[in-house]
């Protein structure tokens, strides 16, 4: 509470007992409003918490916040129910008491959710090991487990239990919870057959339509759609979109494997759920005696493999009554009514049965146990309620239990003729004429001092008897399904009591409830719905007090400020406060109590503001401790800044001697360090040259322990300058010498590295650089060391053509057709006989050499005509292409001049297949000019080119030295 006392202005007080005007119910609810309005949910009194559910997520249960709250004072922090769980927590282990924390309020309020969290807060901050932390998981997600089978959606609230819930859990003596019981407590069993409009079933039937497997489903007998099922459209809202039922499926069925449910006893626990609703399709009608019979015989079957009984069985338990009656045993048939009652009655006990079987299962698993916690406050109407022979309770036993015709309405005639006198209880006959037209003929209305309270009496007496007919509880006691045995004890066949009635098992348990509490040291939980339409930010102040009332907070507020608003130990009090005093600061050396005096007498309180108890002070006024409280954050900001200083004057010599005794230790080291790193690294140096030296004179012996050292630092020293000194190309040739012992390697290693730059190299190229490599490499196979001109075409690339289709005559193309065109130059002819100069066009396709005179085709030589290549070995750029002379329509060899003769041939050459036929010439060349007749070609060398006929007719040709092939 102290520590957010500053903040009281915007926030409200913390605590209700602080309240200036605490007798005002509008100043309460003012103080509610303005903390609900800054998601302040928390609220004191004295040590009861008040919660209002926010209905949204909010930060404050992470486990920082827990941490916040584990040890801590009661009101050292803002009030959360952290601080409740916790306060109890450490009560138990401190006083070795019992404790119990009680959350009441009305559906919605919030006491589902705030069980959950003192769960939650108690398996993270409580001792673990090993089986606690295996009994912490369990105790978490038993909670889901029993929430789908005992919880359901009402009008007020989508996770509205439907049972009371009391949790008891043990804890050893480190504070670890290891057990506890479960004991089960009047589930609302008349939900299973009916709902009211706007209200569901329990939240497992829908669960396991909604998110259950095909296959489950298909074993089960079960359809998806809930619209299928008598008992879950009565209310008419199967879906809801707040409430994710596939999802919620997949939570249970985790929790039931975390809290040791087995295979098999899940699928026989699912086939009870999946029978109730086979059992709410069960329909009857009449025959001609009026007897009810079985229609859905689909629904038997299904009903006889689930609860594993004879479907014969079962069907003539549905539609007969067997009634013994001195010692002898009468079967009468049921008319539609009771056979619709026996169908309902069935589908309860099985359910409730089961439930308390889960909750017994769950049980062996954790150890903690759910009990009511519905109790009246006020005693008048619980002795209206309960009195022997003249409670309501007695009088609705007894109306149930007489022999006659006993109905609703004879029940609520009793009632009026035994407790007519008591002033909180009214009918419609016992009101006055203004009451009556608020009160029904078969409503009775009880005068609660907190509000009114209206029943209708229809199905009272149905529900209180809660009766099974015998030979329905026969064919269950002969079931095969495990758990339907154990739910069906054959006792009750030969026990002759009469079952207890709903409302003596409602008081029973309640008894016992009252005795467990009353052996325990209570905390209090006050849970209010801040509006009944769920929505956040929402303030009905209407409904707000209505609830105030109720639960009786401003009685307790009252009670609380009836002697003294503040109270606390002396040693707290004089812990928070003792620097308001400078004798009691910043200790005090006597009894906490003489301490507290001295103090209050230095901050001026007067006799009437406080009392000094045995081991408290009590203070009256909240102004008083308001004014103490502003003094102290006045005295905090001047205490802090001379804490400041203190400390960083502190702070700094302590760094300054630390950093100085840290030089000097590091100094001394590190010149101990340094001289042993240098006289171990001399040693080193001495050995390693007394090493080599040695290996030095016996480096031409085998391989000895007096040389291996050297050698291996020869090797050594070898491969690393072979790592820095690689090859960088396939053109570099160099390599370092090796040693005489890695020679073979030195080689190996060689061929490795040419291998890879190839490799290397080869992956790199593009097609069209591998084409023109080709190209060359034919090049240097034709003409390297043959043809003088060869060097200077080297470096010089091979164009893929020298002319271009614009530069063909059209017509020749024409001609040509669509046969490709792979290479095209243009050339010089010489005619065969006054060799005549011609300028021409030579082209390459894929099957012949064709010779172009602008237009015209002048010779076709196909390849396979074509015998040979010549060319001389100067550096001219003559040659002659040599064709097969028995081909009619050729004329004989042609001599052709090309400026790019390297290029030409070599491309001619692959293309004609005819690599190995070129023919490098010295001195002349012979040459077919018709049939029979050959022509001589003479090459010379000379100042100047020149290419001429001679005297004697042959055609000579002077080729200079520089002369050099132009396009390489």
């Amino acid at each position: 509470m102290e520590s957010a006392l500053t903040a009281r202005d915007r926030v409200g007080v913390q605590d209700f007992v602080l309240l200036e005007n605490f007798t005002s119910e509008a100043a309460f609810i003012e103080n509610l409003r303005k903390r609900f309005k800054e998601n302040l949910i928390y609220t004191y009194i004295g040590s009861v918490l008040v919660s209002v559910n926010p209905y949204k997520e909010l930060e404050i249960y992470s486990k920082q916040n827990m941490e916040r709250y584990r040890g801590v004072s009661f009101y050292e922090v803002s009030p959360h129910l952290y601080a409740i769980a916790d306060n109890s927590y450490r009560s138990l282990r401190t006083e070795r008491k019992d404790q119990c924390i009680l959350i009441s309020g009305e559906s919605g309020a919030g006491k589902t959710e705030a069980t959950k969290k003192i769960l939650q807060y108690y398996a993270v901050t409580c001792p673990a090991s090993q089986q606690v932390e295996t009994v912490k998981d369990r105790l978490l997600q038993s909670n889901p487990v029993l929430e789908a089978f005992g919880n359901a959606k009402t009008l007020r609230n989508d996770n509205s239990s439907r049972f009371g819930k009391y949790m008891d859990v043990q804890f050893d003596y480190r504070g670890a919870p290891v057990g506890g019981h479960i004991l089960n407590y009047l589930l609302e069993k008349s939900r299973v057959v009916h709902q009211n409009h706007g209200e569901r079933n329990f939240h497992i039937f829908y669960q396991l339509l909604e998110g259950g497997e095909e296959d489950l489903l298909r074993r089960l007998g079960l359809e998806k759609n809930p619209q299928q099922y008598h008992y879950l459209v009565k209310g008419h809202c199967a879906r809801v979109s707040s409430i994710n039922d596939k999802n919620d499926w997949k939570i249970v069925r985790r929790a039931l494997s975390i809290i040791s449910f087995k295979d098999n006893e899940v699928e026989d626990l699912l086939s009870i759920v999946a029978s109730v609703l086979h059992l709410g399709n069960v329909q009857f009608a009449a025959d001609e005696q009026g007897s009810a019979q079985v229609t859905t015989e689909n629904q038997i079957k299904y009903l006889a493999r689930l609860l594993a009984v004879e479907g014969s069985v079962l069907r003539d338990a549905l539609i007969h009554k067997k009634i013994i009656a001195k010692g002898e045993e009468l079967i009468s048939p049921l008319n539609l009514e009771q056979a619709a009652y026996a169908r309902d009655a069935l589908a309860k006990a099985i359910y409730g049965r089961t439930f308390s079987w889960l909750v017994n299962k769950v049980n062996k698993s954790l150890a903690y146990e759910w009990e009511p916690v519905q109790y009246f406050n006020n005693k008048i109407i619980c002795d209206l309620v309960e009195e022997k022979f003249k409670g309501i309770i007695s009088i609705l036993d007894e109306e149930c239990l007489r022999p006659g015709d006993a109905t609703d309405t004879t029940f609520l005639e009793k009632l009026e003729e035994t407790v007519k006198n008591h002033p909180h209880f009214l009918t419609h006959k016992l009101a006055d004429q203004k009451t009556r037209k608020s009160l029904g003929r078969e409503e009775f209305r009880l005068l609660h001092y907190a509000g009114e309270v209206t029943y209708s009496v229809a199905g009272f007496l149905d529900k209180n008897n809660d009766l099974l007919f015998r030979n329905l509880k026969e064919t269950m006691c002969n079931s095969e399904n495990p758990i339907i045995n154990q739910c069906f004890d054959r006792t009750e066949l030969t026990d002759k009591k009469r079952p207890e009635t709903a409302a003596t098992q409602f008081k029973n348990s309640l008894s016992k409830l009252m005795e467990i509490l009353m052996s325990k040291e209570p905390s209090y939980i006050r849970c209010i719905k801040p509006n009944d339409a769920k929505q956040s930010d929402r303030f009905d102040e209407v409904l707000i007090r209505h609830q105030v009332k109720y639960l009786g907070l401003m009685e307790n507020l009252r009670v609380r400020r009836a002697g003294f608003a503040y109270r606390r130990k002396y040693e707290v009090f004089l812990q928070r406060y003792k620097s308001l005093c400078p004798e009691t600061w910043p200790t005090w050396d006597g009894r906490p109590h003489d301490g507290v005096a001295v103090l209050v007498k230095h901050l001026g309180y007067k006799q009437e503001e406080y009392k000094m108890g045995r081991t408290k002070i009590f203070i009256r006024f909240p102004k008083t401790l308001f004014a103490t409280e502003d003094a102290l954050e006045v005295r905090k900001q001047s205490l802090a800044t001379k804490m400041q200083a203190t400390w960083r004057g502190f702070y700094r010599r302590k760094k300054f001697l630390h950093m100085k005794h840290s030089a000097i230790a590091i100094q001394s080291w590190w010149r101990g360090t340094l001289g042993r790193r240098k006289a171990a690294k001399r040693k080193w140096a001495v050995e390693t040259i007394r090493r080599f030296i040695k290996g030095f004179i016996y480096r031409n012996h085998p391989r000895c322990p007096e040389n291996e050292y050297f050698l291996d630092y020869i090797r050594f020293s070898f491969l690393m300058n072979l790592k820095r000194n690689l090859p960088k190309n396939v053109l570099d040739k160099s390599w370092p010498t090796p040693p005489p012992s890695l020679c073979e390697a030195s080689q190996l290693l060689r061929q490795l590295c040419m291998q890879n730059m190839v490799w290397t190299y080869c992956k790199r190229i593009s097609p069209e650089w591998k084409q023109q490599l080709e190209q060359k490499a034919i090049a240097s196979e034709i003409f390297k060391g043959k043809k003088d001109n060869y060097p200077q075409s080297v470096p010089r690339l091979f164009i893929n053509t020298r002319l271009g289709n614009e530069e063909i005559n059209a017509k020749v193309l024409q001609a040509l057709d669509n046969e490709a065109i792979k290479y095209a130059v243009p050339v010089v002819k010489y005619d065969r006989k006054g060799y005549k100069a011609r300028a021409r066009q030579l082209l390459l396709t894929q099957n012949a050499a064709i010779i172009i005179e602008e237009s015209k085709i002048k010779q076709r030589i196909d390849y396979s005509n074509l015998t040979g290549i010549s060319v001389s070995s100067l550096s001219d750029n003559l040659f002659v292409l040599h064709v097969h002379c028995e081909d009619n329509k050729q004329k004989g060899d042609v001599v052709l001049q090309s400026d790019h003769v390297i290029e030409t041939l070599t491309k001619t050459a692959m293309q004609a297949g005819k690599v190995n036929n070129v023919n490098i010439n010295q001195g002349s060349i012979k040459f077919t000019v018709g049939q029979g007749k050959e022509g001589i070609i003479d090459f010379i060398s000379g100042s100047e080119l020149l290419i001429a006929k001679a005297k004697n007719g042959h055609l000579t040709v002077v080729s200079t030295s520089g002369d050099a092939d132009k396009g390489h």
